[in-house]
């Protein structure tokens, strides 16, 4: 559950990022949405200190990181629009059976 709130603020912020890049923003809002993103990022080391009395530094950042990078690859793949294929496309599948076997408890 944290973890996926931390990654929920990666890929907004990501995505904020990127249609700032693209100049898809008009530039009052592009200001105000990256200073948005920024703060939210802040939130982070608050939502990491609430996990520590269920999990440890080690698995709560391998779960952040996973978890991130499929939401992340989500939403640029269903809202932005981008591609992934071959090899990388691989790298994404693995990257969902890392995520389930990092998150059950040991057999």
């Amino acid at each position: 559950m944290f973890a996926s709130g931390m990654a929920t603020i990666d890929a907004f912020a990501f995505s904020i990022i990127k249609k700032v890049s693209e100049k898809a923003l008009q530039p009052w809002f592009a200001f105000f949405a990256t200073i948005g993103a920024m703060g939210l990022y802040a939130l982070q080391p608050y939502i990491l200190l609430q996990a520590m009395p269920f999990e440890t530094v080690t698995v709560m950042n391998i779960l952040w990181n996973l978890v991130s990078s499929v939401v992340v690859t989500a939403v640029s793949l269903l809202v932005l629009g981008e591609r992934v294929g071959g090899y990388k496309l691989v790298g994404v599948l693995l990257g969902i059976v890392s995520l389930f076997l990092c998150s059950v408890e040991e057999i």
